[in-house]
């Protein structure tokens, strides 16, 4: 059993620890706004509260907090549910999963500690920003990438033998 749960645990304790600390740091050493310039015109550390959603989503909803953390709840209820169906052999579905699963560990962490999400990676074009984000949210972003990839593979070894 415990090998069984061994990657998800791992991959949750380096995400969380990476994404708790960043978010500890940036709280302790910038005040809210506050950027400094990493890549000129590409990338700077600017610390801002996302009280919504991905993109800001239901920032200004009375119902959020209450409604996210369901979702992250059950999200991670889910993803836990999944994990242990998959084999062993499924190494980067698991891994996939785990690193959604502690993603959305991280930022309801967040939530219910402080209300809000702290983000702070600002990744833009000269003027043209994409919203800020951070180490749970990249851990998101790089496990569904990580399980389309997979499914893709997938389709492509049944088509082959088909």
């Amino acid at each position: 059993m415990a090998q069984r749960y061994r990657l998800l645990i791992l991959v949750t304790l380096v995400v969380l620890v990476g994404d708790q600390w960043s978010k500890w740091y940036i709280d302790h050493t910038m005040t809210l706004h506050q950027s400094r310039t990493v890549i000129e015109h590409f990338f700077n550390i600017t610390y801002v509260h996302n009280s919504g959603a991905a993109f800001g989503i239901l920032a200004n909803n009375e119902l959020r907090l209450p409604l996210l953390s369901g979702v992250a709840l059950i999200a991670c209820g889910v993803i836990g549910w999944m994990f242990c169906k998959l084999p062993l052999t499924a190494f980067w579905q698991r891994f996939g999963l785990a690193l959604v699963f502690s993603g959305a560990l991280g930022n309801l962490i967040d939530r219910v500690r402080l209300g809000v999400v702290i983000d702070f990676l600002d990744v833009h074009w000269y003027h043209h920003h994409w919203p800020a984000f951070n180490v749970a949210d990249s851990a998101i972003t790089v496990g569904v990438g990580l399980l389309l990839v997979d499914l893709w593979q997938e389709e492509r070894r049944k088509r082959k033998h088909a």
